[in-house]
Formats: structure tokens, C-alpha cells, sequence
């Protein structure tokens, strides 16, 4: 029995194997990321509860109040609030825990800097009144619809 090698095939199936492994995942995930709405960046701003110089932590309370009267008037159209806890270095060196709140913020991305500016005000804002060192801030580009 005379055998022949082709190499031809070999090689054209394996560039095809190739060209197929690398399309199929591309066109599953197109399939399943499909368009999801219009462009919106997500912000999400972190809160601490800690206060300085021994005072009481920031209670719920205060701090729905803090939402209501600085947040609420800037994105009237919605967010959402977590619940969290958090941790950090002081600059002693100290881990300080500490009870946290998350608030998640969606906006259209055309209106991003007016927004981003509404955002900096609200954490200048928690700062000043709660002798906060920081608020922590994230950004995210995404697509939304409601």
C-alpha cells in the first residue's frame, strides 16, 4: 500500500480550524453582548462611616438625609444604594473597618462632564460634613435601557 502526503490539505485545514476557532467565539459573544441600550457611564461612589477624633460613625439616618438633600436633587431620576463594609490604611499604618455605603449612579455618557461635575460636588459635599479624608469614585463606560 503506497501512501502520499498532502500537504496542501494539512495545512488548508488548519488555517480553516484557525479562522474557525477564532470567528465562532467572536460571533457567540456578539450574539450574546448585543446591543443593550444607548452609551451611559456608571458611577459609583464610595462612602465611609468613620469620623475623626473619636466621634460616632455616620448613622443611617444622617446619611439617608445626606442623600436625600445633596444626592437626590442631582440625579432625580434614580440610583441605587448598597449597603457595605470597608477597610482602609490610615497613615499611621492602622487598618481601619468601617461601615460603608455604595451609591451607584447611571447617566447618559453625552451628559457625562456635567454630571462628573454634579458627582464632585457631592463627594466635596459628604467630606466637609461628615470630616471625611475622601469619598472613593469609579467610572464606567456602559449601555443601558430603561
Amino acid at each position: 500500500m503506497k501512501r502520499t502526503s498532502d500537504t496542501r490539505g494539512k495545512v488548508g485545514g488548519g488555517v480553516l480550524m484557525a479562522l474557525l476557532g477564532a470567528g465562532i467565539p467572536a460571533l457567540v459573544g456578539a450574539a450574546l453582548h448585543g446591543h443593550a441600550g444607548e452609551p451611559y457611564r456608571e458611577t459609583r461612589l464610595y462612602f465611609g462611616t468613620q469620623r475623626a477624633e473619636g466621634h460616632q460613625p455616620v448613622g443611617k439616618a444622617e446619611f439617608m438625609g445626606f442623600l436625600d438633600r445633596e444626592v437626590t436633587p442631582d440625579f432625580p431620576e434614580g440610583l441605587t444604594l448598597h449597603d457595605g463594609y470597608g477597610q482602609w490604611r490610615g497613615a499611621d499604618g492602622t487598618i481601619v473597618h468601617e461601615a460603608a455605603y455604595e451609591v451607584v449612579l447611571l447617566y447618559p455618557e453625552k451628559e457625562a462632564a456635567e454630571r462628573g461635575a454634579r458627582v464632585e460636588r457631592i463627594r466635596q459635599a459628604y467630606e466637609q460634613q461628615f470630616r471625611q479624608g475622601s469619598v472613593g469614585r469609579s467610572d464606567d463606560e456602559l449601555e443601558a435601557e430603561f
